[in-house]
Protein backbone atom coordinates (compact mmCIF):
# COMPACT_ATOMS: atom_id res chain seq x y z
CA UNK A 1 0.00 0.00 0.00
CA UNK A 2 1.09 3.28 -0.66
CA UNK A 3 -0.06 6.58 1.14
CA UNK A 4 0.67 10.14 -0.38
CA UNK A 5 1.29 12.92 1.98
CA UNK A 6 0.18 15.95 0.44
CA UNK A 7 3.20 18.10 1.48
CA UNK A 8 6.22 17.65 -1.40
CA UNK A 9 9.57 16.31 -0.14
CA UNK A 10 10.91 19.72 -0.21
CA UNK A 11 10.28 22.70 -1.85
CA UNK A 12 9.83 23.13 -5.97
CA UNK A 13 9.59 27.36 -6.15
CA UNK A 14 10.96 28.82 -9.03
CA UNK A 15 11.69 32.67 -8.92
CA UNK A 16 9.96 32.91 -12.23
CA UNK A 17 8.21 30.94 -15.12
CA UNK A 18 10.82 29.92 -17.91
CA UNK A 19 8.92 27.45 -20.08
CA UNK A 20 12.63 26.54 -22.32
CA UNK A 21 14.44 25.88 -18.70
CA UNK A 22 10.89 23.38 -17.85
CA UNK A 23 11.86 21.55 -21.47
CA UNK A 24 15.62 21.49 -20.30
CA UNK A 25 14.27 19.99 -16.79
CA UNK A 26 11.98 16.73 -18.38
CA UNK A 27 15.38 15.17 -19.04
CA UNK A 28 15.88 14.14 -15.30
CA UNK A 29 11.98 13.48 -14.80
CA UNK A 30 11.93 11.29 -17.65
CA UNK A 31 14.94 10.85 -19.28
CA UNK A 32 16.73 7.53 -19.35
CA UNK A 33 18.67 8.48 -16.23
CA UNK A 34 15.89 10.43 -14.67
CA UNK A 35 14.16 10.45 -11.19
CA UNK A 36 11.23 8.02 -13.25
CA UNK A 37 13.84 5.10 -14.53
CA UNK A 38 15.31 4.88 -10.79
CA UNK A 39 11.70 5.15 -8.97
CA UNK A 40 10.43 2.55 -11.22
CA UNK A 41 13.85 0.70 -11.16
CA UNK A 42 14.00 0.21 -6.89
CA UNK A 43 10.28 -0.53 -7.11
CA UNK A 44 10.79 -3.78 -9.22
CA UNK A 45 13.81 -4.72 -7.86
CA UNK A 46 11.58 -4.49 -4.18
CA UNK A 47 8.70 -6.36 -5.27
CA UNK A 48 10.76 -9.01 -7.34
CA UNK A 49 13.46 -9.08 -4.46
CA UNK A 50 13.56 -12.89 -2.87
CA UNK A 51 16.83 -12.06 -0.32
CA UNK A 52 16.97 -10.97 3.50
CA UNK A 53 14.42 -8.56 4.26
CA UNK A 54 16.54 -5.85 4.88
CA UNK A 55 17.11 -5.53 1.19
CA UNK A 56 13.78 -5.76 -0.34
CA UNK A 57 13.04 -2.85 2.61
CA UNK A 58 15.39 -0.64 1.58
CA UNK A 59 14.54 -1.05 -1.70
CA UNK A 60 10.92 -0.17 -0.92
CA UNK A 61 12.25 2.53 1.26
CA UNK A 62 14.47 4.56 -1.59
CA UNK A 63 12.00 3.76 -4.66
CA UNK A 64 8.95 5.23 -2.89
CA UNK A 65 11.46 8.51 -1.94
CA UNK A 66 11.85 8.65 -5.46
CA UNK A 67 8.24 9.21 -6.49
CA UNK A 68 8.58 11.84 -4.02
CA UNK A 69 10.93 13.34 -6.44
CA UNK A 70 8.96 12.74 -9.50
CA UNK A 71 6.38 14.72 -7.94
CA UNK A 72 8.61 17.37 -6.99
CA UNK A 73 9.64 17.62 -10.31
CA UNK A 74 6.38 17.59 -12.11
CA UNK A 75 5.64 20.33 -9.79
CA UNK A 76 8.79 22.35 -10.73
CA UNK A 77 7.92 22.24 -14.37
CA UNK A 78 4.22 23.43 -14.06
CA UNK A 79 5.65 26.25 -12.08
CA UNK A 80 8.50 27.12 -14.94
CA UNK A 81 5.62 26.66 -17.32
CA UNK A 82 2.95 29.03 -15.63
CA UNK A 83 2.43 32.61 -17.17
CA UNK A 84 4.37 32.24 -20.66
CA UNK A 85 5.17 34.02 -22.56
CA UNK A 86 7.65 35.45 -19.92
CA UNK A 87 9.19 39.09 -18.90
CA UNK A 88 12.53 37.41 -18.16
CA UNK A 89 12.78 36.25 -22.07
CA UNK A 90 11.13 39.11 -23.86
CA UNK A 91 13.83 41.23 -21.69
CA UNK A 92 16.78 38.47 -22.39
CA UNK A 93 16.14 39.12 -26.20
CA UNK A 94 15.51 42.68 -26.06
CA UNK A 95 19.10 42.79 -24.32
CA UNK A 96 20.99 40.80 -27.03
CA UNK A 97 19.86 40.63 -30.30
CA UNK A 98 21.65 37.21 -31.06
CA UNK A 99 19.71 35.23 -28.12
CA UNK A 100 16.60 36.29 -30.39
CA UNK A 101 18.02 35.43 -33.65
CA UNK A 102 18.54 32.29 -32.19
CA UNK A 103 15.66 31.52 -30.84
CA UNK A 104 13.75 32.59 -33.66
CA UNK A 105 13.40 36.59 -33.82
CA UNK A 106 12.37 38.70 -31.53
CA UNK A 107 8.96 38.77 -30.99
CA UNK A 108 8.89 36.98 -27.68
CA UNK A 109 6.01 34.39 -28.90
CA UNK A 110 8.44 33.49 -31.16
CA UNK A 111 10.95 33.10 -28.87
CA UNK A 112 8.18 30.35 -26.91
CA UNK A 113 7.85 28.40 -29.94
CA UNK A 114 11.16 28.04 -30.79
CA UNK A 115 12.46 27.26 -27.31
CA UNK A 116 9.62 25.73 -25.35
CA UNK A 117 8.31 21.96 -25.92
CA UNK A 118 5.18 22.88 -27.72
CA UNK A 119 3.60 20.21 -26.40
CA UNK A 120 3.74 21.43 -22.80
CA UNK A 121 1.16 23.86 -24.54
CA UNK A 122 -0.44 21.50 -26.38
CA UNK A 123 -0.86 18.56 -25.18
CA UNK A 124 0.08 18.48 -21.14
CA UNK A 125 -1.82 22.44 -20.75
CA UNK A 126 1.08 23.81 -19.08
CA UNK A 127 1.74 20.55 -17.15
CA UNK A 128 5.00 18.32 -16.38
CA UNK A 129 4.68 15.14 -19.12
CA UNK A 130 6.71 11.39 -18.92
CA UNK A 131 9.23 11.88 -20.98
CA UNK A 132 12.36 13.26 -21.68
CA UNK A 133 13.87 16.83 -22.76
CA UNK A 134 13.53 16.07 -26.53
CA UNK A 135 9.69 14.61 -25.89
CA UNK A 136 10.77 11.03 -26.32
CA UNK A 137 8.27 9.28 -24.07
CA UNK A 138 10.26 7.26 -21.02
CA UNK A 139 10.34 3.82 -21.62
CA UNK A 140 10.18 0.62 -19.23
CA UNK A 141 13.36 -0.73 -21.32
CA UNK A 142 15.60 2.13 -19.19
CA UNK A 143 14.90 0.01 -15.81
CA UNK A 144 17.18 -3.06 -14.52
CA UNK A 145 15.35 -5.64 -12.22
CA UNK A 146 17.01 -8.70 -12.46
CA UNK A 147 16.74 -10.54 -9.64
CA UNK A 148 20.46 -10.38 -8.71
CA UNK A 149 21.15 -7.87 -5.96
CA UNK A 150 24.51 -7.44 -6.73
CA UNK A 151 24.46 -6.75 -10.25
CA UNK A 152 20.89 -4.54 -9.35
CA UNK A 153 23.27 -2.61 -6.87
CA UNK A 154 26.24 -2.13 -9.01
CA UNK A 155 23.64 -1.13 -11.91
CA UNK A 156 21.79 1.42 -8.91
CA UNK A 157 24.82 2.71 -8.42
CA UNK A 158 25.71 3.84 -11.98
CA UNK A 159 22.09 5.39 -12.69
CA UNK A 160 22.74 7.88 -9.49
CA UNK A 161 26.02 8.89 -10.56
CA UNK A 162 24.96 9.77 -14.03
CA UNK A 163 21.54 11.35 -12.78
CA UNK A 164 23.33 13.25 -10.22
CA UNK A 165 26.08 14.54 -12.98
CA UNK A 166 22.76 15.54 -14.86
CA UNK A 167 21.24 17.18 -12.34
CA UNK A 168 24.25 19.05 -11.49
CA UNK A 169 24.76 20.44 -15.50
CA UNK A 170 21.07 21.56 -15.36
CA UNK A 171 21.72 23.64 -11.82
CA UNK A 172 24.66 25.32 -13.94
CA UNK A 173 22.03 26.13 -16.58
CA UNK A 174 19.97 28.04 -14.80
CA UNK A 175 20.29 31.28 -12.47
CA UNK A 176 17.43 31.06 -10.77
CA UNK A 177 17.82 31.33 -6.76
CA UNK A 178 14.56 29.13 -6.39
CA UNK A 179 15.05 26.22 -9.31
CA UNK A 180 19.06 26.01 -7.64
CA UNK A 181 17.24 25.70 -4.32
CA UNK A 182 15.51 22.26 -5.18
CA UNK A 183 18.19 20.77 -7.36
CA UNK A 184 20.70 21.23 -4.59
CA UNK A 185 18.53 18.92 -2.69
CA UNK A 186 18.22 16.38 -5.27
CA UNK A 187 22.11 16.38 -5.55
CA UNK A 188 22.13 15.82 -1.67
CA UNK A 189 19.80 13.07 -2.03
CA UNK A 190 22.05 11.54 -5.03
CA UNK A 191 24.92 11.55 -3.11
CA UNK A 192 23.17 10.05 -0.37
CA UNK A 193 21.70 7.24 -2.95
CA UNK A 194 25.41 6.52 -4.44
CA UNK A 195 26.87 6.07 -0.88
CA UNK A 196 23.79 4.09 0.14
CA UNK A 197 24.53 1.45 -2.92
CA UNK A 198 28.14 1.35 -2.04
CA UNK A 199 27.15 0.74 1.50
CA UNK A 200 24.79 -2.13 0.37
CA UNK A 201 27.63 -4.05 -1.84
CA UNK A 202 29.63 -4.20 0.49
CA UNK A 203 27.07 -5.27 2.72
CA UNK A 204 26.60 -8.24 0.59
CA UNK A 205 29.93 -9.22 0.14
CA UNK A 206 30.71 -9.09 3.95
CA UNK A 207 27.38 -11.10 4.66
CA UNK A 208 28.18 -14.04 2.17
CA UNK A 209 25.43 -13.44 -0.02
CA UNK A 210 27.44 -12.20 -3.18
CA UNK A 211 31.18 -11.30 -3.63
CA UNK A 212 32.55 -10.02 -6.27
CA UNK A 213 31.64 -11.99 -9.68
CA UNK A 214 28.38 -12.24 -11.18
CA UNK A 215 26.87 -14.52 -11.13
CA UNK A 216 28.82 -15.87 -8.00
CA UNK A 217 26.89 -19.37 -8.40
CA UNK A 218 28.51 -19.84 -11.41
CA UNK A 219 31.02 -22.84 -10.81
CA UNK A 220 34.58 -22.23 -12.18
CA UNK A 221 34.79 -25.16 -13.61
CA UNK A 222 32.51 -24.30 -16.24
CA UNK A 223 35.25 -21.20 -17.05
CA UNK A 224 37.44 -20.82 -19.29
CA UNK A 225 39.75 -18.98 -16.62
CA UNK A 226 42.91 -19.04 -18.37
CA UNK A 227 41.02 -16.17 -20.23
CA UNK A 228 39.14 -14.55 -17.19
CA UNK A 229 42.00 -12.16 -16.11
CA UNK A 230 43.52 -11.29 -19.56
CA UNK A 231 42.78 -7.91 -20.95
CA UNK A 232 43.44 -7.76 -25.05
CA UNK A 233 45.01 -4.89 -26.28
CA UNK A 234 42.01 -4.41 -29.38
CA UNK A 235 43.38 -0.98 -30.16
CA UNK A 236 46.69 0.63 -31.35
CA UNK A 237 48.92 1.57 -29.20
CA UNK A 238 50.04 0.32 -25.27
CA UNK A 239 48.67 3.21 -23.18
CA UNK A 240 46.49 1.06 -21.81
CA UNK A 241 48.89 -1.29 -20.21
CA UNK A 242 49.48 1.24 -17.62
CA UNK A 243 45.75 0.81 -15.47
CA UNK A 244 45.57 -1.36 -13.00
CA UNK A 245 43.19 -3.30 -15.27
CA UNK A 246 46.63 -4.68 -16.75
CA UNK A 247 48.97 -5.78 -14.00
CA UNK A 248 48.83 -6.63 -10.39
CA UNK A 249 45.91 -8.69 -8.16
CA UNK A 250 42.49 -8.88 -9.65
CA UNK A 251 39.48 -7.46 -7.63
CA UNK A 252 37.72 -10.93 -7.59
CA UNK A 253 41.22 -12.34 -5.73
CA UNK A 254 41.22 -15.19 -7.67
CA UNK A 255 43.89 -14.31 -9.91
CA UNK A 256 46.94 -11.46 -11.86
CA UNK A 257 45.88 -9.80 -14.58
CA UNK A 258 47.60 -10.50 -17.81
CA UNK A 259 48.20 -8.11 -21.08
CA UNK A 260 48.23 -9.20 -24.21
CA UNK A 261 49.74 -6.74 -25.98
CA UNK A 262 49.75 -8.37 -29.24
CA UNK A 263 46.64 -10.43 -29.00
CA UNK A 264 45.53 -13.57 -31.68
CA UNK A 265 42.18 -15.32 -32.62
CA UNK A 266 41.75 -18.20 -30.76
CA UNK A 267 40.31 -20.11 -33.47
CA UNK A 268 40.42 -20.53 -36.75
CA UNK A 269 36.39 -20.34 -37.12
CA UNK A 270 35.67 -17.59 -39.65
CA UNK A 271 31.86 -16.95 -38.75
CA UNK A 272 30.15 -18.58 -41.92
CA UNK A 273 26.67 -18.65 -41.43
CA UNK A 274 24.85 -21.77 -42.39
CA UNK A 275 23.79 -22.69 -45.97
CA UNK A 276 20.86 -20.10 -47.36
CA UNK A 277 17.25 -22.33 -46.87
CA UNK A 278 15.88 -22.36 -49.85
CA UNK A 279 12.43 -21.86 -48.89
CA UNK A 280 13.71 -18.01 -47.90
CA UNK A 281 14.95 -17.17 -50.50
CA UNK A 282 18.33 -15.76 -49.34
CA UNK A 283 21.41 -15.31 -51.64
CA UNK A 284 23.44 -18.70 -52.05
CA UNK A 285 26.96 -19.20 -52.46
CA UNK A 286 26.67 -20.27 -55.97
CA UNK A 287 23.51 -20.52 -58.13
CA UNK A 288 20.57 -22.39 -57.01
CA UNK A 289 17.60 -23.09 -58.59
CA UNK A 290 14.21 -22.16 -57.47
CA UNK A 291 12.53 -24.19 -54.44
CA UNK A 292 8.81 -24.40 -54.00
CA UNK A 293 6.29 -26.88 -51.52
CA UNK A 294 2.64 -27.36 -51.40
CA UNK A 295 -0.05 -26.07 -53.86
CA UNK A 296 -0.02 -23.11 -55.85
CA UNK A 297 -3.13 -21.32 -55.51
CA UNK A 298 -3.17 -19.58 -58.99
CA UNK A 299 -3.98 -22.37 -61.87
CA UNK A 300 -2.34 -22.77 -64.73
CA UNK A 301 1.07 -21.34 -63.46
CA UNK A 302 2.86 -24.49 -64.30
CA UNK A 303 4.12 -24.53 -61.03
CA UNK A 304 4.82 -27.70 -59.36
CA UNK A 305 1.07 -28.57 -57.32
CA UNK A 306 -1.08 -27.18 -59.68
Amino acid sequence: MFYHVKELQYQAMPERPDPVYAKKLQEILGGQMGEMTVMMAYLFQGWNCRGPQKYKDMLLDIGTEEIAHVEMLSVMIARLLEGAPLKAQEDGIAANPVVGAVMGGTDTRDAIVAGMNPQHAIVSGLGATPKDSMGFPWNGNYIAASGNLLADFRWNLMAESQGNLQVGRLYEMTEDRGVRDMLSFNLARDIMHQNQWAAAIADLQAEGLEQFIVPGTMPLERVRMDQAHAFWNCSAGTDSQQGQWAQGPTPDGLGEFQYLAEPKPLTSDVGMAPPVTPLLHGTAMQPTPPAATGPNPVAGTGATGD
